[in-house]
């Protein structure tokens, strides 16, 4: 889901925006409800959360739901992703979710909501051996 702006976004709004989204987590085996809501360069929000099934394999995490609503849109450069879980424990995105982000934006800032505590780290910190293909070989 895109957000239009005309304001610059905080991350007290990406953050709102995450806890937001993730009240519609489909999270009937873990109870783990998180949101993300990702910001392109030129300040659009796309939100997305996590999706389960019964068949753990077709899981989305809600990072991943969000990166490809901005993908599918045709945005490819994002500066922050801002993720909300439903528990008082910081909480990692998955190496799935550090892969695909980083896919993109390794450099993009990551900011952990969880509880009242906010963490803000760079992506590139999370995943600091990035799978990378060399594009010019192909």
């Amino acid at each position: 889901m895109m957000k239009k702006e005309n304001n610059k976004i905080t991350d007290e709004k990406l953050i709102r925006l995450a806890r937001d989204v993730s009240v519609n987590s489909y999270s009937p085996h873990s109870r783990f409800r998180v949101g993300a809501a990702i910001l392109t360069e030129d300040n659009k929000v796309f939100t997305g959360t996590n999706v389960e099934f019964d068949s753990f394999s077709l899981t989305i995490c809600a990072e991943r739901a969000a990166l490809f609503s901005a993908v599918s849109s045709g945005y490819r450069k994002f500066s922050k992703i801002a993720i909300a879980v439903s528990t008082n424990e910081i909480k990692y995105p998955c190496g799935l979710c550090r892969q695909a982000l980083a896919e993109f934006s390794p450099d993009m800032t990551v900011i952990l909501s969880y509880g009242k505590k906010i963490c803000k780290i760079k992506l590139n910190k999370l995943i600091p051996l990035l799978f990378k293909l060399d594009r010019n070989k192909r």
